[in-house]
């Protein structure tokens, strides 16, 4: 017997819906969580989810394998660097689905899929960084300040002497 072996085509050619899994998962393991329609999430979610329990063991023989479907490097780093160890204790089920309503245009179920331990960032979070983004660009601009006036000290002598001979030379032509 055959049941539930099956899969969603989602109306693509094999390219097609092969192409769209391969965008998706490796967008949903960059900003790791994406908004897309239900039946794009349950398929994505398949791939997805092999593909961190590969993670999860870094050897040489998975990233091959997984660098044959994920085809940005730097998200295959990410993967196994950084999601692969936080979920080495899960036993499988590292995505989840939310509902969000109904698209529009043409009514189809609209849902978030992401990793399960994602975290929003708080408000408070995002102020804390603009914060310390600004003290570091105050920092850096004190010091460019401070080289900027230094370079400019040795600049203006060689300025005024420059020019002391240039008046020189123009003052015989004026004669």
């Amino acid at each position: 017997m055959n049941h539930k072996n099956g899969f969603n085509p989602l109306s693509r050619t094999t390219a097609h819906r092969r192409a769209m899994t391969r965008n998706m998962v490796t967008s949903l393991f960059r900003y790791e969580r994406i908004t897309t329609t239900k039946a794009k999430a349950l398929e994505v979610r398949k791939s997805a989810e092999k593909l961190i329990t590969r993670a999860k063991v870094d050897s040489v023989h998975n990233r091959r394998e997984v660098a044959k479907f994920i085809q940005d490097e730097k998200v295959l780093n990410k993967l196994f660097t950084e999601i692969g160890p936080r979920m080495q204790e899960r036993n499988g089920g590292y995505t989840r689905v939310l509902k969000l309503g109904y698209r529009q245009g043409d009514a189809a179920d609209v849902v978030i899929l992401e990793l399960v331990d994602y975290k929003l960032e708080s408000e408070a979070d995002k102020e804390e960084k603009k914060a310390s983004k600004k003290a570091d660009s105050t920092k850096a601009k004190k010091t460019s300040t401070k080289s900027k006036e230094a370079v400019e000290g040795e600049v203006k002598p060689k300025k005024t002497a420059s020019k002391k001979t240039s008046e020189k030379k123009e003052e015989p032509k004026a004669e």
